[in-house]
């Protein structure tokens, strides 16, 4: 025999390495680990040494009396022949090697019955090899005598089932009979019945195979220990066969228990509800189990306290975030909801009246979060001793090209006027003039219709109204406005007539005109003051400003100068070089270098304060408009300025503005009603033009925004889906990529990089500088995107009073013209008895055999119809043509 190593001896002995090392320390046998080589010697003397030591237990442990008088005869005599058994095995013990390795139960007993010679016979020469396999688990046969002792009580009976030859050897006969009685499942057939532990008694004992451990295939023919009588029977060809078969059938057999076993525990799935119910414990453990288990008390729902049913909330609240501060789950939230027709999703914003509603349907309360901003930004009361006298502010308007600037222009001896885009103001001015009769400040207004926020803008801001009206002109709709948005503000006016030097002034038309609007002159018993001037004469500013200064003193204006400033922004924009720049009036207080302001949603600290003239100033009192430098942010015009003491308040007032107008985009956005879904859908068929405008102040974004969305109708919506100050960026070209817009600069030109991408990217930039072009080319624009209608226009009409067959050409109707015209390869219908035939083209038109353009009314002529011949007299033809109706736009509604 070749050299084996240890690892391979220990699995053909189904023993550990280790437990295989320490024997072999034991016994002296030299290794080092479980690779070392053993020589035949070794092998020998570790198998002798095992099987000697299973001789003593089988001793030990046998109950029976006749059993332990014989077996060990037969254990001897195996041991003696073991060596020179050739013969083949008897018939009965063939099925009994089958068997052998299908019983779990056979390590347990340590019986050394002969097993089946036919293997014996393959490696005769290590026949003793198979008994030392009782010793890797010898505690276990000692620890279970009885169950060893039962399978022994039924050996008379084998003893009998077979005759025997020699007295001594009948007890190693009943090895035989096992086989008789295969068993699946060996360790339940030893308790329940005896015949099936008579058939384990005589055989071989064996190691429990673990699931783990599959047997390898060389255990199948491991050499067993041969009897005397197993060399005398002769073992056929077809008895092997069967042996093999049922062998093979019964290990199969016993795998698939080894699966079945792992799997025996069941599973069961506890409901959230189930695990305060009384029976749950009586499901688990083992059967039979009756302990009581103490009961359980469902958890009861407890109503919060009536402080705790409070809920403060800001004007918007995240829903997932209402119902956190509830304590209820979105889902039910959005159901109550849309019971309310209101359509949410978690994520989704509400205001805080629906918080509110449905707060109330839970039982809860709403309040409104109060901000300190309240605090922080409270108004000082001013001391009768505080007020000082101060300028006042007055305010120019009317219609577009009435002359206000020029007016403004002479008051200041400047030329603004020139500087103007198109001759038209397209900003809100601020300027501050002294003058012989005091210190008045002016605001001066856009006329044009485009600007009406401005207009009304400049009214709230003002102490007194400067109406100017053409005297060749009269009254016309933006005199009309500024006039209601005086009366709106509560401000007094005084009427300016200018260009009285024209060959066409009517001052009479215009104060009648007036008072149709509700302003009498004083000349006719009324309450207006009414001041004839000539900006290009130059004739009547003196009056104007003398009606003025006395207005305002009757007005006794008075402002505290010893306080925290507080202002309105007046126009805004952003410069390339300074940043956000505002030009801001301050109301009360005094505005200083390097005070913490706040405009509406940004604030800043005061980096600098430049006048109307662009000179620097270290201060600003009340009713006097500067330039601010400093903020983090381009206000909207008409935000309100308040100066702070210290700058983290400004930042945090800043912080909350911004979080609540953000709130207020969403909730605005996301709200979604089911009377307003249809309306959505439909709006989804409407075709969009996208915009993006980016003009020089704040103001002209505001107009131009007014007036292009004014333009939308029910086929094309205008879309501003930007809109800033400064001049066109990357960004915008960007924006104007992914949503298909165009870009409108308005004062503003892009660089050379920009306009390059913008080229690269298909990106179409506009560039304006009087506001009427932009309206016009939008208009445009929304023509061009709107379906034309086709209306049928009547040509003429003819009756048919001759058919004339034609070969190779059809029907021809010879016919007499009875109103209008009929033109050759026009639309032409064929009405018979007032029902429509036939609807073609006129194919050919005759006149005296010649061919004829169009034949007038009360003329004859031959009319052929392209692909129909069911003509017949008194027929008659209409000819008409389809033509095309473009569609209009309205311009902006004028108020």
């Amino acid at each position: 025999m070749a050299k084996i190593r240890v690892y391979e001896l220990a699995r053909e002995l189904n023993l550990k390495n280790k437990q295989l090392l320490d024997k072999l320390h034991k016994m002296q046998i030299e290794v080092a680990s479980h690779m070392s080589s053993l020589d035949d010697e070794a092998v020998a003397r570790i198998k002798q040494n095992l099987f000697g030591r299973k001789e003593k237990v089988s001793q030990d442990t046998r109950v029976k009396p006749t059993v332990i008088r014989r077996r060990p005869k037969a254990a001897a005599k195996a041991d003696q022949k073991a060596p020179e058994a050739e013969a083949p095995p008897p018939e009965e013990g063939a099925p009994e090697q089958a068997s052998a390795p299908a019983e779990p139960e056979a390590p347990r007993r340590e019986e050394t019955a002969e097993a089946p010679p036919a293997v014996v016979e393959a490696e005769s020469p290590a026949a003793p090899e198979p008994e030392p396999e009782a010793e890797p688990r010898p505690t276990e046969t000692e620890a279970i005598p009885t169950e060893t002792a039962a399978p022994t009580e039924p050996a008379p009976e084998a003893t009998t089932a077979e005759p025997a030859p020699p007295p001594e050897e009948a007890p190693a006969e009943p090895a035989a009979p096992p086989t008789s009685t295969p068993e699946p499942e060996p360790e339940r057939s030893a308790v329940k019945a005896p015949a099936k532990a008579k058939a384990k008694k005589d055989t071989p004992a064996k190691i429990i195979k673990l699931p783990e451990r599959p047997a390898k295939p060389e255990s199948k023919t491991k050499p067993l220990p041969v009897t005397a009588e197993a060399k005398k029977v002769e073992d056929t060809g077809e008895e092997a066969q069967r042996k093999k078969k049922k062998k093979r059938a019964e290990e199969d057999t016993n795998k698939r228990f080894f699966k079945k076993k792992i799997s025996f525990r069941k599973k069961a799935v506890v409901e959230g509800e189930d695990l305060y119910t009384a029976d749950l414990r009586g499901r688990k453990g083992r059967k039979g189990a009756k302990a009581k288990t103490p009961p359980v008390q469902k958890p009861q729902i407890t109503v919060a306290k009536a402080i705790k049913r409070r809920i403060k909330v800001d004007e918007t609240i995240v829903l997932s975030e209402l119902g956190k501060r509830m304590g209820l789950k979105a889902n039910e939230l959005i159901g109550k909801l849309m019971g309310m027709g209101v359509m949410t999703t978690v994520n989704q914003t509400i205001d805080f009246e629906t918080a509110a509603l449905v707060a109330s349907e839970f039982g809860y309360e709403v309040e409104k979060a109060a901000f300190e901003e309240e605090a922080l930004l409270k108004p000082q009361t001013d001391e009768p001793g505080n007020l000082r006298p101060r300028p006042p502010v007055v305010t120019i308007m009317g219609h577009v090209d009435h002359g206000k600037t020029s007016l403004l222009d002479v008051i200041r001896k400047t030329h603004v006027t020139e500087g103007e885009a198109g001759g038209i103001t397209q900003h809100i001015g601020a300027y501050h003039v002294s003058t012989d009769k005091g210190q008045i400040v002016f605001l001066d207004t856009p006329g044009h219709e485009a600007f009406t926020a401005m207009r009304s803008r400049g009214a709230r801001l003002t102490d007194i109204v400067v109406l100017v009206v053409a005297a060749d002109d009269g009254v016309m709709p933006q005199t009309v406005e500024a006039i209601n948005h005086a009366k709106a503000a509560e401000v007094p006016i005084i009427v300016a007539v200018n260009k009285m030097d024209k060959p066409g002034a009517d001052p009479e038309r215009v104060m009648r005109q007036l008072a149709d609007s509700g302003l009498s002159p004083e000349q006719w018993g009324g309450d207006t003051i009414f001041v004839h001037v000539s900006a290009k004469q130059r004739t009547g500013i003196s009056d104007l400003l003398e009606m003025i200064s006395l207005q305002a003193e009757m007005m006794d204006l008075q402002a505290n100068p010893d306080k925290l400033a507080k202002g309105h922004v007046v126009e805004a924009k952003l410069d390339a070089g300074r940043g956000a720049v505002a030009t801001v009036l301050v109301q009360e207080g005094t505005l200083r270098v390097g005070d913490p302001i706040v405009c509406g949603v940004h604030y800043g600290k005061v980096r600098a304060l430049i006048d109307d003239r662009g000179n620097p100033a270290d201060a600003a009192g009340p009713s006097i408009p500067v330039e601010i430098l400093g903020l983090s942010g381009v206000p909207a015009a008409g935000d309100e300025m308040i100066a702070l003491a210290d700058e983290k308040d400004a930042r945090q007032v800043s912080a909350h503005r911004q979080q609540k107008q953000r709130s207020k985009e969403l909730a605005k956005s996301s709200r979604l009603s089911l009377e307003t879904l249809f309306e959505q859908m439909k709006e989804r068929e409407v075709k969009e033009l996208n915009l993006i405008i980016k003009a020089d102040v704040h103001g002209s974004i505001e107009a131009l925004s007014e007036s292009l969305v004014k333009l939308s109708n029910e086929e094309v919506k205008i879309n501003i889906i930007h809109a800033a100050t400064g001049t066109i960026t990357e960004s915008d070209v960007s924006l104007a990529t992914v949503s298909d817009a165009i870009i409108i600069g308005f004062n503003v030109r892009p660089n050379a990089k920009v306009q390059a991408m913008a080229t690269e990217e298909n990106v179409d930039i506009r560039f304006y500088n009087v506001i009427y072009t932009v309206i016009k080319e939008v208009q445009d624009a929304i023509v061009g995107m709107m379906e034309s209608r086709f209306e049928e226009k009547l040509l003429g009409r003819a009756e048919v009073r001759q058919v004339f067959h034609v070969p190779k050409v059809g029907a021809i109707a010879g016919s007499y013209v009875t109103e209008g015209k009929v033109v050759r390869g026009e639309r032409a219908r064929l009405l018979r008895e007032g029902v429509v035939q036939y609807e073609g083209k006129i194919g050919s038109l005759r006149r005296f055999k010649d061919d004829a353009k169009e034949v007038l009314a009360g003329y004859e002529c031959g009319i052929g119809i392209e692909n129909y011949n069911d003509i017949k007299v008194g027929d008659a033809i209409e000819v008409f043509i389809m033509e095309e109706i473009r569609p209009k736009v309205a311009s902006p509604a004028q108020s």
